[in-house]
């Protein structure tokens, strides 16, 4: 994985890189990304250099805890997702580095909510993180599958979280 795609990191060591995940409801995709990828900084011992939320394009479930399914099922990971549901707001362009759409359709009404140049560059799809070999451009939406839809959406978003973990850490280590 490349990290010429990234914007501009914070300082190795400044302050915490900031990441929030993004998806339509912010009940399944988002917050599922957020548990993951807060296990993996834990496991690392670097949760102080990391700050990590979710949030929805859409008002849908705004105070809801995420879907019961994929809290099921992250659950049986070993990760628990006790986020609440909350609408992506402008000030959030200001307060993250990195904003990262779940789908083209959030990708796109991000786009249209970034008030300058400079914080659309702060949206890199989620996509971009994962692997090639699962062969998907997108994370796919499990609210209306069944089982495997909440399988496949977890198993993405863990190469994704993996892979945007590493890239950070060796763009901290190159800096």
């Amino acid at each position: 994985m490349d990290t010429l795609f990234l914007p501009p990191m914070p300082a190795p060591g400044s302050r915490p890189v900031k990441v929030l995940f993004v998806c339509l409801g912010n009940i399944c995709r988002s917050p599922a990304a957020d548990g993951i990828m807060h296990s993996i900084v834990a496991e690392h011992g670097d949760e102080a250099m990391w700050e990590i939320d979710s949030a929805g394009t859409g008002n849908y479930h705004i105070g809801e805890l995420p879907d019961h399914r994929m809290r099921i099922h992250a659950r049986r990971r070993g990760i628990e997702l006790t986020h609440r549901c909350r609408q992506v707001r402008e000030a959030d362009f200001d307060d993250f580095d990195l904003i990262v759409p779940m789908d083209g359709s959030n990708e796109q009404n991000l786009r249209r909510l970034a008030p300058t140049v400079e914080a659309e560059a702060k949206i890199v799809p989620m996509a971009r993180f994962v692997d090639m070999s699962f062969r998907y451009d997108h994370i796919p939406d499990p609210y209306y599958s069944g089982a495997e839809g909440f399988e496949l959406v977890l198993d993405l978003l863990q190469n994704g979280c993996e892979n945007l973990y590493q890239i950070i850490k060796n763009h901290n280590q190159n800096a």
